[in-house]
């Protein structure tokens, strides 16, 4: 009989054998395998990036996901809609707003509901701030990634006066739970939108700033400059969306191209691209778009509607059966709810297309002959939140 001691070294041993099959097909006569995470700090979470070397050279790599799984999608199904919204929040946490939208566009479209007008501005005046707090947060973290301290603080101090103007609306800085089917939970307080008018002029001064120390910085570009291109063409095969596949040249952005029931359509804004698809583009392309942003909120502002903000619904929601996907263009790119009901207070599926997990799918091929810095380089210039692959 053996003892707990002589069990607990088997079992130890049959764990590490176990992680030895799985990971048989990387043992090779030559080079060497290098495990990226999914601890370190460079891969934004806990993504593991497997990567085999030859001396500095990356010649194979992949991704492994999955160590933040959370299962939000059978998480929905057990729920009621007006519950989900607090779960699809924390999916890209630092957009949380955003990922509430398409799901409630979706419920409203099954249950032909179209919110009143200033609901509508409001919401998507939520969704553009969403979309500033997180690439702020990007635009500074993306100087850590190489090496440059500075920009995380101005992006920091920034960013919290955006969180402020959500929080004074919604009640929550990060997870706001504030959309619901027909409209909004609340109204804007008083003197909030001179209040946000006066953050985003503050936003646009930091953006100038970023520029100057980053994008203006020689170290900067010569790490990003010709760095993980992705022609057009392979972008869109791999499902790249958002800043990722604008900084590739491809002019597509669902706020001007899609039907997505949003205020987009009522303000003058300009979709950015650039042509040479490298770190740097896709960099850059974020940069103008946080200034663009910034533009909506204000005319939004300057042309909200008055009147209520709920269109009539039922006090207990039970959504009729059907089916509908709705997607939006959320920070991290396309974001969509493929919603199926059989007339419950419930769904019956959600599958969610969320932007990172296709995002992260072209980093095998992106990766293969880089130098080991360029991984760095390539996956903050990706930028994916591991809520929004590992949902």
């Amino acid at each position: 009989m053996t003892t707990v001691t002589e069990r607990q070294q088997l079992a130890y041993v049959d764990a590490q054998a176990a992680d030895a099959r799985v990971n048989v097909e990387l043992e090779t006569d030559e080079g060497m395998t290098l495990n990226l995470g999914p601890q370190h700090p460079a891969t934004h979470g806990t993504l593991r990036v497997v990567a085999k070397l030859d001396g500095e050279q990356v010649v194979w790599a992949d991704v492994v996901a999955g160590y933040m799984h959370r299962g939000y999608e059978k998480l929905s199904e057990v729920r009621t809609y007006p519950q989900i919204t607090t779960l699809v929040n924390r999916i890209d946490w630092l957009g949380s707003f955003a990922n509430e939208v398409p799901f409630i566009l979706a419920a409203e479209q099954l249950m032909e509901i179209e919110a009143p007008p200033r609901a509508t501005y409001i919401r998507t005046i939520l969704f553009e701030m969403a979309r500033v707090a997180n690439i702020v947060l990007f635009l500074g973290d993306l100087g850590a990634q190489l090496g440059a301290v500075t920009p995380v603080f101005y992006a920091f101090r920034d960013r919290e006066h955006v969180l402020d103007q959500i929080e004074a609306v919604t009640g929550g800085r990060f997870h706001p739970n504030f959309d619901r089917i027909g409209g909004l939970k609340d109204d804007l307080p008083k003197g909030w939108i001179a209040d946000t008018k006066a953050v985003m002029e503050r936003i646009r001064s930091f953006c100038d700033q970023a520029e100057t120390l980053l994008f203006g910085n020689e170290i900067f570009e010569a790490r990003t400059r010709g760095v993980g291109v992705v022609p057009p063409e392979v972008g869109m095969s791999y499902g790249l969306t958002g800043a990722n596949l604008r900084g590739s040249g491809v002019d597509w952005d669902l706020r001007r191209d899609g039907n997505v029931g949003l205020a987009h359509d009522q303000v003058d804004w300009k979709v950015w691209t650039h042509p040479d698809g490298d770190s740097f583009a896709r960099c850059w392309v974020r940069l103008q778009e946080t200034r663009e942003a910034t533009k909506i909120v204000d005319q939004l502002c300057d042309g909200l509607p008055g009147g209520p903000i709920m269109a009539k619904v039922p006090r207990i929601i039970k959504v009729p059966a059907g089916e509908a996907y709705v997607a939006t263009e959320n920070p991290l790119g396309a974001m969509g709810y493929y919603v199926v009901s059989k007339g419950d207070l419930g769904p019956f599926r959600v599958k969610i297309r969320s932007a990172s997990f296709s995002n992260v799918s072209i980093l095998p091929w992106l990766l293969r002959g880089v130098y080991v810095p360029d991984v760095i380089t390539i996956l903050a210039s990706l930028y994916f939140i591991l809520g929004d692959i590992d949902r």
